[in-house]
């Protein structure tokens, strides 16, 4: 439940920081009249996210258990690629977010008004369908729908007035240090996923190597227990997990995890120099109003 808040969390307040940004960038320059394509393109995306997630959840039980397996691992490798170009997406373009969607928003109010309900339906659609597959990807992989999908719609419903909050002025967030803890975070339970997937692929027979377990952590860590359960839920943690999976989940980790440090590493001396304007959300009142959210390296 944890790692589904989570997702849902930080996909929702990334989601609700553009929405904020194009509806107050429409109010600065006198277009409210186009204010309802942009919020159709918006539900738009809602309904297509939901969409997905529907897809994902009841389209496969008509499948044959192979067939099951070697979509569901397929789907879950996926997942883990889409949340760890999003992890590293944001952490590289938080700072020019502003900008780079009033220069879109720009371009298309200079054209159809087609142009409005696309670009609301693709700045929150991609948010939307990371969320639903990561998401998929963490229940299936736990086995508790009703528990997963829970934690994700809470974490949306939290976004959604720390975005509102931001977006009047009463909030600041340190979004880099948010996205930065958040993204290490999603590291690891990504790296469980991707585990969870290359079993998935071995039980449809696509990867060898199933049934041969490296070791067993059953004894000491039951998965019947508490803190068995948990790191299940939260980290797709197996008890006996097979040579792919071990494999798998230490590549990821190392390479992922070593790019992130880098990445974060690589903007600490920022802070001696001088530093970007931070994208901020002004408020619909006021011409010009003070940054609302500050980022620092």
């Amino acid at each position: 439940m944890l790692a589904n808040y989570l997702i849902g969390l930080r996909e929702g307040l990334e989601a609700g920081l553009v929405v904020g940004i194009l509806v107050a960038y429409l109010r600065k320059v006198d277009r409210r009249d186009v204010l309802p394509r942009l919020w159709i393109g918006i539900g738009a995306a809602i309904l297509v996210s939901l969409g997905v997630g529907a897809i994902l959840t009841w389209g496969p039980y008509g499948l044959s258990f192979q067939a099951q397996e070697i979509l569901g691992g397929s789907l879950s490798i996926v997942a883990v690629a889409m949340v760890t170009w999003m992890i590293f997406w944001m952490a590289r373009n938080a700072r020019s977010l502003k900008h780079d969607l009033h220069s879109k928003l720009d371009a298309a109010l200079a054209g159809a008004a087609s142009g409005i309900v696309l670009l609301g339906l693709l700045s929150v659609g991609r948010e939307g369908i990371e969320t639903a597959l990561f998401v998929w990807a963490t229940v299936a992989s736990s086995g508790n729908a009703l528990t997963g999908s829970l934690g994700a719609l809470l974490g949306i419903l939290t976004s959604v007035v720390i975005s509102f909050l931001i977006y009047r002025g009463f909030v600041r967030i340190n979004l880099s240090r948010f996205f930065t803890w958040t993204g290490a975070f999603l590291i690891l339970v990504a790296a469980g996923v991707f585990a969870y997937g290359i079993g998935d692929l071995q039980e449809g027979g696509v990867i060898p190597g199933l049934g041969h377990a490296a070791y067993s952590l059953a004894g000491a860590i039951p998965p019947t227990s508490w803190y068995g359960a948990v790191l299940g839920g939260v980290f797709n943690f197996t008890a006996e997990p097979t040579w792919a999976q071990v494999g798998a989940w230490f590549a990821y980790l190392i390479v992922v995890g070593t790019l992130f440090l880098r990445q974060v590493i690589g903007k600490a001396p920022a802070k001696a120099g001088p530093t970007a304007p931070a994208a901020s959300v002004p408020s619909p009142s006021v011409t010009k109003a003070p940054p609302l959210v500050q980022h620092s390296a």
